[in-house]
């Protein structure tokens, strides 16, 4: 579908009822794909997100030398195995490592091949060859890593490794996953520790999934540590459902009269439901249980009910971290609240598929919703009860996360809205969006 086609979502007509499932977390996917492709031996995969994100990291290992047999399920997942390229590295590809749109892949990528002697041209799409990079590259050099443009902020990079990589100490001056998880698998077979510290939390797959694969690594609050050089073996790795994904059914459930939803066998690690406890705070009827894990991750149950009277909160920034993916959603849910919500510190949005900061008040003005930055802060002053102008078409950026939350607003009211660009950027991370909504209410 052209980019500047729209998909009209209209209203689903009755409230959100049942139990589901959702896809497996994302963020998990990416790292069994990649850590897969380091590992000596087969690993067994199950529960892996079959989104066009994911498939841009299969497609970048596949092109290093890894061999994937990966199997469609019943339930639109992927499941099978993938046979690393171990101690014998990755393979001189005979072409650029395209990225697609995600960020993920190029910049976990860059960890990946840092201790090899071999040349690789990095690309992505016009949105991924927008979003910083240098961020990565920079304690990369530190180790020993050659890039070119040296100083890139950006997409194209071409990267060669370094066969005697040095382990370094780097104080990140930023809270990222992707930048911690890039200089630990560099790490890895670095000669001596390599240790990241982090001004706030930031998600921990890496921390929790690197043991499984054989590689010790040392984690607090804010610092996580591997030491090299560390051998790598096959692993067998349950990808629970992503939280990300659950949050639009939940806060779905919240806004639409009458619905309850249970999401089960969904990731509850800490650094991901952040938007849970928004939702607490803003006085949602929300619970999480946990029942089992995924290896090292939580597991469990999230429900949410229908909920009269929600009210602002603030977010301090220290948070923001483990709930960047939901501000968007999360921004509508405080249009539908009585009060000001403050988001403290929401400078990464500027940063992601768009600048989501100004999407999201630009979008929220359309609505009739007073949304606002100062400085680093978003401010969103609810109006409960508002409604949506009629024939009102809202532009998706190319980025998926609003893609799906301005869907939200033609899934739960009463009027149909046009979403600009819906059915190109969703396949990004939630390829079944729509159908989901659509089984619970039945």
């Amino acid at each position: 579908m052209a980019a500047t086609e729209s998909r009209v979502i209209n209203p689903l007509g009755r409230p959100l009822d049942g139990c589901i499932t959702v896809p497996g977390d994302k963020s998990i996917s990416h790292r069994a794909v990649l850590f897969s492709a380091m590992a000596e031996g087969t690993s067994r995969i199950m529960g892996m997100l079959d989104s066009e994100d994911v498939r841009a990291s299969i497609d970048a290992v596949q092109k290093l030398g890894a061999k994937v047999s990966l199997e469609k399920q019943p339930d639109g997942s992927l499941s099978g195995g993938i046979e690393g390229w171990g101690a014998a590295g990755p393979k001189q590809p005979d072409g650029p490592i395209y990225c697609a749109n995600s960020g993920t892949t190029a910049r976990l990528l860059m960890g990946v091949l840092a201790p090899w002697d071999i040349e690789v041209r990095i690309e992505g799409d016009a949105s991924l060859s927008r979003r910083p990079m240098r961020r990565i590259t920079a304690p990369l050099m530190m180790m020993g890593v050659d890039f070119e443009p040296a100083g890139a902020e950006t997409l194209p990079i071409t990267e060669r490794g370094c066969k005697n990589l040095k382990a370094i100490t780097y104080e990140s001056p930023m809270a990222s996953a992707q930048l911690k998880t890039a200089v630990l698998l560099a790490g890895i077979c670095a000669n001596g520790t390599t240790t990241i510290t982090e001004p706030s939390v930031s998600r921990n797959h890496t921390e929790l999934m690197l043991p499984e694969y054989g590689v010790k690594t040392t984690a607090g609050e804010l610092t996580a540590s591997v030491t090299g050089p560390s051998a790598m073996h096959s692993a067998e790795i349950r990808i629970p459902g992503d939280p990300s994904a659950a949050a639009y059914l939940l806060c779905a459930a919240c806004l639409k009269p009458g619905s309850a939803v249970q999401v089960e066998n969904v990731s509850l690690n800490t650094a991901r439901t952040g938007f849970l406890m928004t939702l607490e705070r803003m006085g949602a009827d929300v619970a999480m249980r946990t029942t089992g894990s995924a290896g090292k991750e939580p597991v469990g149950i999230i429900s949410a009910c229908y909920t009269a009277g929600l009210h602002g909160c603030e977010i301090p920034g220290y948070k923001i971290a483990s709930l960047v993916d939901e501000v968007p959603v999360l921004s509508l849910v405080a249009a539908h609240a009585r009060g000001i919500t403050v988001f403290r510190n929401v400078a990464e949005l500027r940063a992601k598929e768009s600048d989501r900061l100004q999407a999201i008040i630009e979008t929220l003005d359309q609505l009739g919703i007073d949304a606002w930055n100062e400085g680093d802060d978003l401010y969103v002053e609810g109006q409960p009860g508002f409604e949506v102008p009629d024939g009102i078409e809202l532009d998706a950026h190319g980025d998926h996360r609003l893609a799906m939350t301005w869907a939200l607003l033609g899934l739960i009211g009463d009027k149909p809205v046009k979403v600009k660009g819906f059915d190109e950027t969703v396949g990004v991370s939630y390829p079944d969006f729509l159908k989901d909504f659509e089984r619970l209410v039945k």
